[in-house]
């Protein structure tokens, strides 16, 4: 009916309000931030917010639908680079670059997805990232005791970096991710002292 397309557009204004602030309020002070901030940023109720985000996490997973495809794309960039070792590289460092750059990916490396569609997106692009490793261990250039677990030791600790160094040294990440890229080449390789973490403890960490 004509009287409720006001109404659609209304909400549609709505929703994006929410969204937007909730990226530039995440950005700012966290994840955690209160939700009553990014309602009056947004210049709606705090009963609007709820009225288009039940829960926190679907605020969360509408927030960061963009940084999670931007994510997807750089597996896919990956992928395309022919030499197996400069493959694994450009993933990670353009994982880390885009941490680095983005305070909602940060946070977002170190807990559980927040919803099933961005779990689903995350899971896409573990995809891309198990054949880009299974290419540069079977070239012989990638130390073949690594998994793709193990990658959360980088971007928990990559993340962890940014935030120590970001108002003193912003590019000091970069140095610290070049140590740890040297150290996995399977020319460097070194017995490890334990396995790795299994896909469900890692999931149990991040919910943690």
């Amino acid at each position: 009916m004509p009287e409720d397309k006001p109404l659609r557009s209304d909400a549609r204004r709505n929703r994006d309000a929410l969204v937007t602030a909730a990226r530039e309020v995440f950005e700012e002070r966290g994840l955690d931030a209160p939700l009553k901030e990014i309602a009056a940023r947004a210049g709606v109720a705090i009963g609007t917010l709820y009225n288009r985000f039940p829960t926190r996490d679907e605020l969360i997973a509408a927030a960061v639908e963009d940084r999670i495809e931007a994510g997807g794309r750089i597996a896919e960039q990956a992928l395309a680079i022919a030499d197996p070792w400069d493959s694994f590289v450009y993933l990670v460092e353009k994982v880390c670059e885009l941490q680095a750059a983005d305070r909602l990916l940060g946070e977002l490396a170190v807990r559980a997805a927040p919803n099933h569609a961005v779990a689903r997106a995350q899971e896409d692009g573990h995809r891309l990232m198990r054949e880009i490793i299974t290419r540069a261990q079977r070239s012989g250039a990638l130390r073949a005791d690594w998994v793709l677990e193990d990658i959360a030791f980088i971007t928990w600790s990559h993340t962890r970096i940014v935030e120590a160094t970001a108002q003193i040294a912003p590019e000091a990440w970069r140095r610290h991710l070049a140590l740890v890229l040297d150290g996995l080449r399977a020319s460097a390789a070194h017995p490890l002292p334990v396995p790795p973490i299994t896909e469900d403890q890692l999931l149990d960490a991040l919910r943690g």
